[in-house]
C-alpha cells in the first residue's frame, strides 16, 4: 500500500464501516434500519437542493437544474442521496470506505437506469488523485471521523473554488444524547444501539472551526427538528440543539 493510501486508511475508524456494512441491504427498506434517514429524506434533500440552486443560479424547475456540476457524496452508503443528485443531472461520484455498500449501491443504481460513479474510496484517496468537485455532501459522517478536523479539511480539498461543501451531523450536548442517542437507539430502536458514539460528536461551533481551519466560509446553517405529531423533519433557523446542516463556500481563486 502507499503511503498515502495507508494514511488515509488509517484515518477511516475500522468499526465504523463495519457498523454500516452489516446494514447494507437494507438501505433500500423505508421500513428497516434505515428509516430514520428515509424519514429525513425530503427535509435534507430540499435543502441541499436550494442551497446547490442558489449558489450556482440553478432553476429547481427545470428538468434537469444540475446539469454540468460535478458533485461528491462522501460516505454515500446505498446511494440515497446520490441518486436524487444524478436525477437532477448532477454527475455524481459516491464513495464509502464499506466495500460492502458499494455494490448495493451500484445495483439500485442500475435497476433505476442512473449513471453514478460509485467507489470504494475515502476523501483523502480522491485529494491524493487530485481530483475536484463543485459541490461535497458529507451528510451524517462526520460523528463517524476518527479526526474531523483532517477530514473536513480533505473536504475543503476536493473542492473548486466557488464550490459548496454541505454537512449535517449531531450537536453534542445532553439534549443532543437524550434523543438522537438514547431514545433513538435504546428507546424508539431507530437505529441500532452504538451507531452513534457520544464523543465523536461535534457542536456547530467546533464544525465551524474546522469549516474555516480549512479555508472555507461557512454560508448557512440550519436546525433539522423532528415534529413527533406528523412524525416528519423540518428546519429551523435557529434551534441546532440536536441535528443540524451547514453549507460552506470555497472563496474564489
Amino acid at each position: 500500500m502507499r503511503r498515502q493510501d495507508q494514511a488515509a486508511a488509517d484515518r477511516v475508524d475500522a468499526s465504523e464501516v463495519a457498523k454500516f456494512e452489516a446494514m447494507a441491504d437494507e438501505w433500500w427498506d423505508p421500513h428497516g434500519t434505515f428509516r430514520p434517514l428515509h424519514q429525513l429524506q425530503p427535509c435534507r434533500l430540499d435543502y441541499v437542493a436550494d442551497q446547490i440552486a442558489a449558489e450556482f443560479g440553478r432553476d429547481r424547475r427545470a428538468s434537469r437544474p444540475f446539469d454540468g456540476l460535478r458533485l461528491l457524496d462522501i460516505g454515500c452508503g446505498g446511494g440515497l442521496v446520490s441518486e436524487p443528485m444524478a436525477r437532477l443531472g448532477a454527475s455524481v461520484t459516491g464513495i464509502d470506505p464499506g466495500d460492502g455498500n458499494i455494490p448495493v449501491a451500484r445495483l439500485h443504481a442500475e435497476r433505476s437506469g442512473l449513471d453514478i460513479d460509485y467507489r470504494v474510496a475515502t476523501a483523502e484517496a480522491l485529494v491524493a488523485a487530485q481530483e475536484s468537485f463543485d459541490v461535497v455532501l458529507a451528510l451524517e459522517v462526520v460523528e463517524h471521523a476518527p479526526d474531523p478536523g483532517a477530514f473536513i479539511a480533505a473536504c475543503g480539498a476536493l473542492l473548486r473554488p466557488g464550490g459548496l461543501l454541505l454537512v449535517s451531523t449531531i450537536n453534542r450536548n445532553p439534549k443532543a444524547w437524550a434523543l438522537a442517542i438514547f431514545a433513538a437507539e435504546r428507546v424508539l430502536r431507530w437505529l441500532p444501539q452504538g451507531t452513534h458514539d457520544y464523543a465523536k460528536l461535534v457542536t456547530p461551533e467546533e464544525l465551524r472551526g474546522h469549516v474555516e481551519a480549512a479555508g472555507l466560509d461557512m454560508a448557512d446553517r440550519r436546525g433539522i427538528v423532528f415534529d413527533p405529531l406528523r412524525r416528519t423533519w423540518r428546519l429551523h433557523a435557529t434551534d441546532l440543539s440536536v441535528n443540524y446542516i451547514t453549507t460552506s463556500t470555497k472563496p474564489l481563486a
